[in-house]
């Protein structure tokens, strides 16, 4: 699985095999079964986490017992809880497999020492986390201002094949609708194609 990573990362930047042996040996590869967590609420995140293969679902259980769906990952995507990671406190979140995945995984202090001794690593995880900051500020900006079917567009774009692999209620959970809504626009927007 090495490999997929490899080849990922290859085409964000230019790096030598030496330094992608340095990379590999200081990974952990691990499996998940469908609805295995990998992190659950209260864990401190010490990990950086790229999903190789499958579907990994960020989300949080509400004070109304409601499951709120923060993120999907899927292949070739990076998925962390970033404030626990960057303060070494628990997390708020649980992530679990959706389907059966494979990530590889880097402890925050072996990740460190990489970037450290690989510039260019360092250099592509500023872009990549000036990504996710740009990411995060247009899904909130989807939130707060588009409608129903305008977010349902965007989650078809941002996450192409995706809406067949989860249950429904999961992507009314992640566009902040309900599950009607969503079963609802799925109709009216396939009687249009």
């Amino acid at each position: 699985m090495f490999e997929i990573f490899a080849r990922y990362l290859r085409t964000h930047i230019e790096i030598s095999d030496d330094d992608l042996e340095l990379i590999r040996i200081g990974s952990i590869e691990k499996r998940l079964r469908k609805w295995q967590p990998l992190f659950q609420d209260g864990d401190v995140w010490l990990t950086n986490c790229f999903i190789a293969s499958g579907c990994l679902r960020i989300y949080r259980i509400g004070g109304d017992g409601k499951d709120h769906t923060f993120r999907f990952g899927v292949d070739n995507w990076w998925v962390t809880d970033v404030e626990s990671y960057n303060h070494e406190t628990p997390s708020r979140f649980d992530v679990e497999a959706l389907a059966a995945s494979t990530v590889i995984i880097w402890t925050k202090k072996k990740w460190m020492e990489l970037m450290v001794t690989i510039p260019v690593l360092r250099e592509f995880q500023e872009a990549l986390m000036a990504r996710s900051y740009e990411a995060s500020q247009r899904r909130i900006y989807s939130l707060i201002s588009s409608s129903a079917e305008e977010k349902y567009n965007e989650f078809q774009k941002t996450y192409p094949g995706v809406f067949n692999q989860v249950p429904l209620h999961m992507v009314a959970s992640y566009l902040g609708v309900s599950r009607e809504t969503v079963s609802r626009l799925r109709k009216e927007l396939t009687k249009r194609k």
